[in-house]
């Protein structure tokens, strides 16, 4: 979990682009991060699960 000072840093306009993080809507964490998604790999986990996010669906074979 990131803590609010983080998050706050990684939304503010950065001064070089190569700087920009990418950061989790729910959680905040910057790694896993899935960019179709935007959101972590834990969080994208929880809400498949969930059936909260459409076109997603647990593979078996």
């Amino acid at each position: 979990m990131a803590t609010k000072a983080q998050i706050a840093r990684s939304q503010k306009k950065q001064k070089y682009s190569t700087r920009v993080v990418n950061r989790c809507w729910r959680c905040g964490r910057n790694r896993g991060y899935m960019r179709k998604f935007e959101i972590c790999r834990i969080c994208f986990r929880e809400l498949a699960n969930n059936g909260e996010l459409t076109g997603i669906k647990k593979s078996s074979w």
